[in-house]
């Protein structure tokens, strides 16, 4: 091998994105019919960076975090690993990938085996892997992974069992496990949607000083405009409808200027802390509130049946891809804002 194109390679490992989806699609077969749920979907994520997946129930975010993690093979498409097909990866090297990639679960109760404790919980990656030696370093790694989430004193933790913990203590629990191998990589799949909301913010805090201390790459998935705001305020925002990616871009632009109409809808239905923001906000009239179903795909954009921006032979025939647009930083996949046309129509 010549080694210019090896020293190549890895430099561009070490400077390019840590991971891509090309093309991918997903779909899933029920009673005999066919499901698409990701649909061409393309997605470079940078390493160190915050990536959120923004959009309602059903339009393939999760699924896209599971493929990402390799929980989930694609349909169609292909994901690449620091420029490398993850397809390419096997034996050794796949395992070590699998602990590179690692996801934190919407429901920690569900995805922490009640039958063990915290300390077991924890222990079990440690030893599959060969990541300590002995007990006294097994024990002091443990007490390191509580400590990184919060859970102090650890000796009160260790112990018990996930039923004799708080909500928000066993999603720490669950975050701490994703970091027992190590990743570069974490999904974090609506991880904080199922605690109180009074502790949501501290959960938060805690991811941001763990990708600041950790140096990691976070895809954090939700339904929420305002916590996507607040998480990925330095990171991007990609926002999702029925499988395909609609627009992303640096989160303040996403947020202060919108470009594709479901994004200002989703940010129109958004509640400020000051009543009187709340009422000052210009909602989108959409054509229509009813989502289709994944089983009847719009043509075109699967969009156009609710856009007020809709335009006749073009959004319900052709299928927009994600570019530039005039007056936005960000890409968006929308017909009308790519000619400006919608921009035109708000100003009047």
């Amino acid at each position: 091998m010549n080694p210019q194109a090896t020293g190549a390679t890895q430099r561009e490992s070490e400077t390019g994105p840590i991971l891509e989806m090309r093309g991918i699609y997903r779909s899933f077969i029920k009673d005999r019919q066919e499901i698409p749920v990701l649909q061409d979907v393309n997605l470079a994520i940078q390493r160190d960076e915050i990536v959120c997946l923004v959009g309602e129930s059903g339009c393939g975010k999760t699924t896209a975090g599971k493929i990402i993690t390799g929980l989930l093979e694609p349909s169609q498409g292909d994901i690449l690993i620091e420029g490398r097909s993850m397809t390419d990866y096997k034996g050794r090297e796949k395992s070590l990938l699998r602990r590179q990639l690692q996801i934190v679960h919407q429901d920690p109760f569900a995805s922490l085996n009640p039958a063990h404790t915290i300390g077991d919980i924890l222990s079990f990656p440690l030893k599959r892997h060969h990541l300590t030696k002995g007990g006294a370093a097994l024990k002091r790694r443990i007490w390191e992974l509580l400590t990184m989430v919060d859970l102090t004193p650890p000796g009160d933790i260790v112990n018990k069992y996930p039923h004799q913990l708080s909500g928000g203590q066993r999603q720490r629990v669950s975050i701490a496990r994703s970091l027992t191998v190590g990743p570069k990589l974490i999904v974090a799949d609506e991880a904080v949607s199922m605690v109180d909301v009074s502790i949501r913010i501290t959960l938060l805090k805690m991811l941001q000083r763990l990708q600041r201390e950790l140096g990691l790459t976070i895809v954090f998935i939700t339904h929420d405009l305002a916590l996507a705001k607040y998480f990925a305020w330095e990171g991007r925002i990609a926002v999702m409808y029925l499988g395909r990616i609609v627009e992303i871009g640096r989160t303040p632009e996403v947020i202060a200027n919108p470009s594709h109409p479901y994004t200002r809808a989703l940010l129109a239905a958004v509640p400020e802390a000051d009543p009187d923001m709340t009422r000052q906000k210009q909602a989108l009239q959409l054509r229509s509130d009813e989502i289709p179903k994944l089983t009847d795909i719009p043509t075109g954009c699967a969009f156009h049946p609710r856009c007020p921006f809709f335009v006749p032979g073009a959004c319900d025939t052709v299928v927009p891809q994600l570019a530039a647009a005039p007056g936005f930083e960000q890409q968006v996949a929308c017909i009308p804002v790519q000619q400006g046309m919608a921009l035109r129509e708000t100003a009047e």
